[in-house]
């Protein structure tokens, strides 16, 4: 007879987030703080940070801040021994910090693929084997990768960004299966298109249009509340969207069918790429 996991207890656990100024980041420490969870925040932007750091103290929660650029491997370093001088442990690891870039693959250049690179797939990576032994000493923790639907399935005039979402994909999973025994769960959240400032922040490449989302936009607090619910319950992956899964199966399946739908609902980037190749 199958027995059921018990939901995990979040209170008091120590959990640094980066990306944590806006959008799913941000969302996820307001859900968290009210289990609550002692938040490490960990962004770019000082007053995004104090802002929050305030809102979540005067609700009753508690949270620290660290202004870092994890773009640099020094930074990622301060982070993780910051805080477990600090606190003694580390909990659980949200790898969520991370920008896009809408250009075609011909014309990517070089300086931005090693900083995409840096950011979204070398800093949780660094983070990542950094916390390990830590979590190794203490008995256990939770490493969650915050990736996105495209790092199962690339989409035009997005692919740079969807390497490094594929690359995180298969380091989780080779991660995951490399320290199982040691009880360090390490879950990949996949993401479909969310509202937040993310999309203001897209870069741009040979390709100057902003494109509007297409299909069901979710909210971040959606993203967030499937985080929590993750930590709580951990799973190996976790989408948000029940579509984004479907369009993760289809592709496996028929990834060809899925092409000719992606190229009807995208023609207007591939337009796009074409007015300007």
């Amino acid at each position: 007879m199958k027995t059921s996991i018990p939901m995990r207890d979040i209170a008091g656990k120590i959990i640094i987030i980066t990306g944590a100024s806006s959008g799913i980041g941000r969302a996820t420490a307001l859900a968290l703080a009210r289990e609550p969870a002692q938040l490490v925040l960990v962004a770019r932007r000082h007053d995004r940070l104090a802002a929050l750091e305030e809102e979540i103290r005067k609700a009753g929660g508690i949270a620290t801040s660290m202004v870092l650029d994890l773009r640099q491997r020094d930074q990622v370093e301060t982070m993780i021994r910051s805080t477990h001088d600090r606190f003694g442990r580390v909990d659980v690891l949200i790898n969520n910090a991370g920008f896009g870039f809408l250009g075609s693959v011909e014309k990517t250049p070089a300086p931005v693929v090693r900083e995409i690179f840096d950011l979204n797939f070398e800093a949780p990576l660094l983070a990542s084997q950094l916390v390990i032994p830590i979590m190794q000493a203490q008995g256990g923790g939770h490493i969650i990768n915050v990736s996105s639907v495209v790092g199962k399935r690339g989409l035009p005039l997005s692919g740079i960004y969807c390497a490094t979402k594929f690359a995180l994909q298969g380091i989780s999973e080779s991660l995951r299966l490399e320290v199982k025994d040691s009880g360090i769960d390490v879950s990949i959240v996949s993401p479909a298109a969310t509202r937040s400032e993310f999309g203001d922040h897209v870069r741009h490449g040979d390709v100057r249009h902003k494109f509007q989302p297409t299909g069901h936009v979710q909210s971040a607090e959606e993203v967030a509340a499937a985080i929590v619910a993750c930590i709580k319950k951990p799973k190996l992956e976790v989408y948000p969207s029940r579509l984004s899964r479907l369009l993760v199966w289809g592709n496996a399946l028929a990834p060809s069918l899925v092409d000719k739908i992606i190229s009807r609902y995208f023609r207007d980037r591939i337009r796009a790429a074409k007015q300007h190749s």
